[in-house]
């Protein structure tokens, strides 16, 4: 919420579910209107929107050279989904040419696509002047969304066979 009225929106409704029911009176102190679905029910926005992730994330899984996947691979391939969901204009948004992450923070940023999520890579380490290795292999996740195109990485271990 606070993300938001720093960047001028006046939010009137929040769709949610039973985990911001603590929540309820705070938010409603604030003038703002709290629905909050009941158990296993969703609102048809979110509904589509976590059929969209999903649909997005099992067009990754075939894609990638593993066999079993780490509790928290599962969860970067959704984060990755949603980090590119969100790094495009929706034709539904408030802004026709302006994409959901720029709206909320003000960063425009232009993505460095090369690096695809669950690419084997060699990063580079911190080193002395040793002969001890210099880079360490890694996965690629997403991008870290700064200007300079950086990404986040997750350490391979090959003993794991993942």
């Amino acid at each position: 919420m606070q993300a938001c009225q720093t960047r001028g929106f006046k939010i009137k409704a929040i769709l949610a579910d039973g985990q911001f029911r603590h929540i309820q009176q705070q938010v409603k102190q604030r003038g703002i209107i709290i629905n909050i679905c009941a158990t296993n029910e969703h609102g048809p926005e979110i509904r589509r929107y976590i059929r969209t992730v999903k649909e997005r994330e099992r067009s990754i899984s075939p894609m990638l050279p593993f066999e079993r996947y780490p509790p928290q691979l599962i969860v970067e391939m959704v984060y990755n989904c949603v980090f590119w969901l969100n790094s495009f204009p929706h034709k539904d948004s408030v802004h026709p040419t302006t994409n959901p992450t720029a709206i909320i923070t003000g960063q425009r940023i232009t993505y460095d696509c090369s690096v695809e999520f669950g690419t084997y890579v060699q990063t580079h380490e911190k080193h002395n002047n040793s002969m001890g290795p210099r880079t360490s292999g890694a996965i690629a996740l997403r991008p870290f969304g700064n200007e300079q195109g950086g990404h986040y990485f997750q350490v391979y271990i090959q003993e794991k066979g993942y």
